[in-house]
């Protein structure tokens, strides 16, 4: 069967038809909600001046709202300490922000870049997708695209991590491996539509980006 857009466009009215009445996904596309992590503000993010430090910038409704989960229903508690694993056994600081003037993991990812005192940061979507960058570097061409979420796995997300601490370092590592599924896209792609309408209601535009303190539980 041939998956169209107006399919697409049917199943996700149909989600936030379910939507309008709990504010939260359906249990079938999130599961139930994931406890274990808890993101405390402490304060506008400032300009890092430690040069082995990686930021990660986690997009509007990344580990306290919506499910905590990502697409394939991997708790955020999990992706976050991963990516914090990767970057910290290569003997390099992770420090953690959220951007919420964009839902955009690009831009997302590219704010965390240019608050890291190495220029390096990596930006994640409530849904998976991960990218890593680097401040000088356009918005929009990173170092590291990691766009098919559905197949992302915690091994990957440390692999993610590493990668960029060792950008960090002024390495040049080969990229982290890719699975590539042609049926993610037809597959998931409601959900991820889904995903990014109800991250993009938490955007606040003219919002500084926030320091955070995890803590994991």
């Amino acid at each position: 069967m041939q998956i169209t857009e107006a399919m697409v466009r049917d199943v996700v009215r149909e989600i936030l038809k379910q939507m309008s009445t709990t504010g939260q996904l359906p249990a079938s596309a999130a599961q139930q909600p994931a406890d274990g992590l808890e993101l405390r503000e402490v304060g506008e993010a400032r300009l890092g001046t430690a040069p082995n430090e990686v930021v990660i910038a986690l997009a509007p409704a990344f580990g306290d709202k919506l499910s905590k989960r990502t697409i394939t229903g991997i708790p955020h508690a999990a992706v976050l300490r991963e990516v914090m694993a990767g970057i910290e056994e290569q003997g390099v600081k992770a420090r953690v922000v959220r951007v919420t003037r964009t839902s955009d993991v690009a831009f997302v990812a590219h704010a965390g870049a240019k608050l890291s005192g190495s220029g390096i940061g990596i930006g994640i979507q409530s849904r998976g997708t991960t990218v890593i960058h680097q401040r000088d570097l356009e918005p929009l061409n990173n170092l590291e695209l990691f766009p098919q979420s559905p197949v992302i796995d915690l091994p990957t997300y440390r692999a993610i991590g590493r990668n960029a601490a060792r950008y960090a370092k002024g390495e040049s590592p080969a990229p982290v491996p890719q699975v590539s599924d042609q049926m993610a896209r037809p597959k998931y792609q409601a959900k991820a539509a889904v995903y990014h309408i109800r991250e993009t209601k938490f955007v606040k535009p003219d919002a500084k980006t926030v320091e955070l303190q995890p803590v994991f539980k």
